[in-house]
């Protein structure tokens, strides 16, 4: 049965979409399905496919956090929910849907430069949010990242938590820091891996017993309250000592390594990046990966931040027939494809508060760029479609025109402004002689 929707309400209650939560929007309701890990069966995936279908638009999106959500629901939420739950897609408890926030480097486990495979302590992790009652106090964007030093990691989000393997003299700990992320934060401290769960519950635990209904996320409550304070009332709460790891960063991960094709650590296998265009699949591609993947992988898809999709465990002699239906499907699986390394959220087609068709206007910006760029189009100040600031954001002001940011460590927000109100060709002629000039880098 499927679990009962909780009548009491939230400590910190959430607009967020969920499984159990559909949030209306212009084109329909929205149904969020939190993968762990980013990770996905061929079943399940048939079974998103086929509710898309038959119960929403068939528009499925990947999310910038790994998960999918299914766009356009109509009246019928519990048809559509009541599969997901039935392939194995939904909270252990209601009340813990929300707080399913987990987010694994995408080749956890495969990744040949890994220093630890992060599954066993993920999964704990994630019973342990389901399982501990309390923690459905938590808020829906309240969100941890556990990182074993893969190459193709997202280290650029920032998270509540994050943690990150890491060799010390010989000895794999786990360094981790609040309110930040590894790519440009220092780690506070350290501990040896095997107390990784037990940092994580102390973190989340303590972080309820100080933060006030309003402390949405940890930094909120960290303005408030010196993170040297934290940090030591936290040491009183862990079974071993905090160890200093003040000149340790984490070196940066490659992000172009989630589209294409890649040796893992098991010799002669390989997995396979690949973007659907802007994050948007149909019901018929996901039908079609889910095939792949049963057909010349291990039966698993494992969804990205970057919005594309990794068909794992590929024999190495399959790889160009996985690549050739992929791009059948509508995939790229071209690095050097520009379409491929923009973001763009919803847009004024499906959302009240976009001033543009962003969706629309990548696809042109795309057409008329000669070398891939990193760039995220959005409607509206929010920046729903990004958890990071991208090297170049393009903030929608009316339909059609934008103001173009560059990415500044100095600078908050989207960074420097350099110009306003362009057109979306003025922007790509904009970017194209900047990119030939070179004289920003």
């Amino acid at each position: 049965m499927p679990p009962e929707i909780p009548v009491t309400t939230s400590v910190r209650p959430s607009a967020c979409p969920g499984l159990l939560r559909i949030v209306q929007a212009m084109d329909g309701g929205i149904c969020r399905v939190k993968l762990d890990g980013g990770s996905i069966t061929a079943a399940q995936a048939r079974a998103v496919a086929d509710v898309s279908q038959r119960y929403a638009s068939g528009v499925i999106e990947a999310t910038n956090r790994g998960n999918l959500q299914i766009r356009g629901v109509g009246p019928q939420h519990a048809a559509l929910i009541g599969p997901l739950l039935d392939a194995g897609l939904g909270p252990a408890t209601a009340a813990s849907d929300d707080v399913r926030n987990l987010m694994l480097s995408s080749t956890a486990g495969i990744d040949r430069d890994l220093l630890i495979d992060t599954w066993p302590l993920a999964r704990q992790v994630l019973d342990s949010l389901q399982s501990t009652a309390r923690f459905a106090e938590l808020s829906a964007k309240f969100a941890v990242q556990l990182d074993g030093g893969e190459a193709l990691a997202m280290l650029e989000h920032h998270h509540d938590l994050w943690l990150s393997a890491v060799d010390l003299n010989g000895q794999t700990l786990l360094a981790f820091g609040l309110a930040g992320c590894p790519a440009h934060d220092p780690a506070l401290a350290g501990v040896p891996v095997e107390h990784g769960h037990a940092v994580v519950l102390a973190v989340l635990t303590l972080f309820l017993d100080l933060a006030r209904p309003e402390h949405i996320r940890m930094r909120h409550l960290l303005k408030e309250l010196p993170v040297e304070a934290f940090m030591a009332q936290l040491a009183q709460r862990l079974p071993v000592p905090l160890i200093a790891l003040s000149s340790w960063r984490r070196e940066p991960g490659a992000a172009s390594l989630h589209i294409g094709t890649y040796p893992q650590r098991d010799t002669d296998r390989v997995y396979i990046g690949a973007a659907p265009p802007l994050g948007r699949l149909s019901a018929g591609m996901l039908e079609g990966l889910a095939h792949l993947a049963r057909e010349y992988g291990d039966g698993t898809l494992r969804f990205t931040p970057w919005q594309s999709v990794l068909l794992p465990n590929v024999r190495a002699a399959d790889a160009s027939t996985v690549t050739r239906q992929l791009h059948a499907l509508g995939l790229c699986c071209d690095v050097g494809n520009p379409l491929a390394h923009l973001i763009a959220c919803t847009g004024s087609s499906a959302c009240a508060k976009g001033l543009a068709d962003t969706k629309q206007d990548a696809r042109q910006l795309a057409a008329n760029l000669s070398q891939p760029l990193s760039i995220h189009l959005t409607g509206c100040l929010r920046s729903c479609a990004a958890a990071h600031v991208a090297p170049v954001t393009l903030l929608a002001v009316a339909p059609g025109h934008y103001d173009l940011y560059l990415r500044a460590p100095e600078q908050p927000g989207f960074g420097v402004l350099r110009e306003r109100n362009l057109t979306i060709e003025a922007a790509g002629a904009w970017l194209e002689a900047r990119q030939r000039s070179n004289t920003d880098d």
